[in-house]
């Protein structure tokens, strides 16, 4: 941070220099289109013929690719002297993108383990909640560097958290129903709180992008 006077009206302005090394911009970028994928890779799992064992293996190998970029990011925090924002900022980020991936790769996983039989459809509207979580996600991550129409992205990712919120609410509701055997239930509300999970793991990312902001706004 610099200060320095105005000559003209003696007030005090403090500027804010930033390195102007993009790569960790493009590395939240990158961390979140992975996201993109994965919430595709969940759509794709709840299709109708879906090939689960594929979709599983093609997942787990995003979930990788999602964490080499994870270590990317840490690596590149300790080895920067001066970096845009503050170090745990960036780390919370970064763990903070890493924790959506590792939350649908379980959703997968669970799906596929448990070899659920039948998939209510109540569970496609909340993965597609998902999917414009991980939209928006991937659309702000670029913005940080300029700071520029992030709040539009925190506002809807919270009104998106408590649609979710809904969602999960009669889905539990419809479980305990009496529509499906006990075992099934206990199935599918692990497949639930997972997508849940997820979807509470892309708030806490656009909480700490808006804590980001108002540190350097």
């Amino acid at each position: 941070m610099i200060a320095f006077a105005s000559a003209s009206t003696g007030v005090q302005v403090r500027l804010r220099l930033r390195p102007v090394d993009t790569s960790f911009f493009d590395l939240f970028t990158q961390s979140a289109q992975h996201l993109v994928e994965g919430a595709g890779l969940l759509a794709e799992m709840l299709a109708e013929n879906a090939d689960r064992e594929a979709v599983a293996e093609r997942m787990r190998a995003a979930e990788h690719a999602a964490d080499e970029t994870t270590h990317a990011i840490v690596k590149k925090v300790n080895s920067t002297f001066v970096t845009p924002f503050d170090r745990e900022d960036l780390y919370k980020l970064g763990s903070g993108l890493d924790d959506v991936m590792d939350m649908m790769d379980e959703a997968v996983d669970l799906i596929l383990l448990y070899e659920v039989s039948t998939i209510p459809t109540e569970l496609s509207a909340q993965v597609d909640v998902l999917q414009r979580c991980a939209e928006l996600t991937s659309a702000a991550m670029p913005r940080l560097q300029s700071m520029n129409s992030l709040e539009d992205y925190w506002i809807e990712i919270n009104r998106l958290e408590n649609t979710g919120d809904r969602n999960h609410r009669r889905m539990l509701a419809q479980l305990f129903s009496g529509e499906y055997k006990t075992i099934e239930v206990l199935k599918l509300k692990d497949i639930v709180e997972s997508l849940e999970a997820a979807i509470d793991a892309f708030e806490a990312v656009a909480n700490i992008v808006e804590q980001i902001a108002v540190k350097e706004g």
